[in-house]
């Protein structure tokens, strides 16, 4: 399937719901197609309409391509379920009103593909006043996790949540007291360390969370996608050495495409033989181990508490029932 041997063909239905967030470009917009292609209906969740029609009309055209090199393991469905929701991870309002618009509109939700994000960010807080990396990759969903979570949770079986982590995880620090990096300035703000951070904590909200949900349908895991050629790299195009660095990887043969990237998101949401799995950290579609640090019980619950005090303004009670479980 898709020139590799690799991805597991599994015959999906339109009654598996998938939300992808930032779905419409790079890996999570070749992870949602391919998912569409096995039959479920998707849902991409990013800021731009625009722009997610166009990467719908694309996966379109893409998949008639396939249909018509007899790809195998696509569904037989005439076109892909693919719709697109607004979400901007940059401001918890945008969360809060994609969360409604969401239970208004379905009941089930079955794979929960938290994908969105941005690296190496120069220093910047968004209108909620967080650094703009800890919002994006962390914060944003952690918010969109709790609410989605409840109808997950009657979905039936076999519901994945996926976060999309990164090995700079083993760059972090953990610091809650500097969680927002406000004690630096623009010029002496370390992109690595909290891009590193942001994704650490993502590892870390996968135990918390699975300690929570060990005896239901729902399991979490994470993935390291790997250096993917994406726009991701926008956000430090002007740091002369990380551009060096990604030119490099590229010219040596150590980035991966797009959907060489998304092989293995795609395999920890749908591959059968990962339906019971909990607390992995893929990497080339194998279980790899997240560092010490990340697996650091007493820190991970910390940066739950962190994290539910952040989002008082938004959680309400009925969240919270699982949230304060431990």
């Amino acid at each position: 399937m898709g020139g590799s041997e690799s991805l597991p063909q599994v015959s999906l239905t339109t009654d598996r719901v998938v939300l992808v967030t930032g779905g419409n470009t790079g890996i999570g917009y070749e992870t949602a197609k391919w998912i569409a292609m096995m039959g479920a209906r998707v849902i991409i969740a990013c800021r731009s309409e625009e722009r997610a029609k166009k990467a719908i009309e694309k996966m379109q055209k893409e998949f008639g391509e396939e249909k018509t090199k007899g790809t195998p393991g696509l569904c037989s469905n005439e076109n892909l379920a693919v719709e697109f929701m607004p979400l901007d991870l940059t401001s918890l309002k945008s969360v809060e009103n994609f969360i409604n618009n969401f239970k208004e509109k379905e009941n089930k939700l079955h794979l929960l593909l938290c994908n969105a994000g941005i690296a190496l960010h120069g220093q910047e807080y968004t209108e909620d006043g967080y650094e703009i990396m800890f919002q994006v990759n962390y914060l944003g969903h952690f918010l969109l996790i709790s609410k989605l979570l409840p109808v997950m949770l009657n979905s039936g079986d076999d519901c994945r949540l996926i976060l999309v982590s990164s090995e700079a995880h083993r760059t972090a620090s953990f610091d809650l007291e500097k969680a927002q990096g406000k004690h630096h300035t623009k010029e002496n703000f370390k992109r690595l360390l909290y891009y590193g951070n942001s994704k650490l904590y993502q590892i870390m909200q996968m135990y918390c969370l699975n300690r929570r949900l060990q005896n239901t349908n729902v399991t979490v895991n994470c993935i390291h996608p790997g250096i993917v050629d994406t726009e991701i790299s926008r956000s430090f195009s002007e740091l002369q050495l990380w551009r060096v660095f990604f030119q490099l990887s590229k010219a040596v043969g150590n980035t991966k495409t797009p959907f060489e990237g998304a092989k293995t998101l795609i395999s920890a949401a749908i591959n059968p033989k990962f339906k019971d799995t909990r607390d992995a950290y893929f990497m080339d579609m194998k279980i790899n181990q997240a560092n010490s640090l990340a697996r650091d019980q007493q820190k991970q619950e910390a940066l739950w508490k962190y994290s539910i005090d952040c989002l008082k303004d938004f959680l309400k009670k009925e969240d919270m029932e699982y949230l304060e479980k431990d």
